[in-house]
């Protein structure tokens, strides 16, 4: 199921329920959030996500860091452009199965 991404198919209640968007930075442990620096805390400043900038540049192939860096850039550059960008990769790396573990 990880591999197929599958497991994240209920995560679709929780955008029509408002409370995640389907591009953004992934949702963050409350415990791994509450030892986030100012710095990056700034990603949690939009909704959490299903997909986003970090899962199309590395997926479980990145470290935290790098998440962190992914996601700071999201949430400073997004427009719609690149939500339909980071949308289209998404369906290409979950039909290729890349990064999924």
């Amino acid at each position: 199921m990880r591999k197929t991404s599958i497991d994240e198919l209920p995560q679709v209640l929780n955008v029509l329920k408002g409370e995640m968007s389907i591009v953004g930075p992934r949702p963050e442990t409350p415990s791994c959030a509450f030892y986030y620096s100012p710095y990056q805390t700034k990603r949690l400043d939009v909704k959490p996500s299903i997909t986003g900038w970090a899962q199309v540049n590395g997926r479980s192939t990145i470290n935290h860091g790098q998440k962190i860096e992914f996601d700071r850039y999201y949430v400073e550059h997004f427009n719609f452009k690149m939500d339909v960008e980071i949308v289209q990769k998404t369906i290409m790396q979950v039909i290729k199965r890349k990064g999924a573990y």
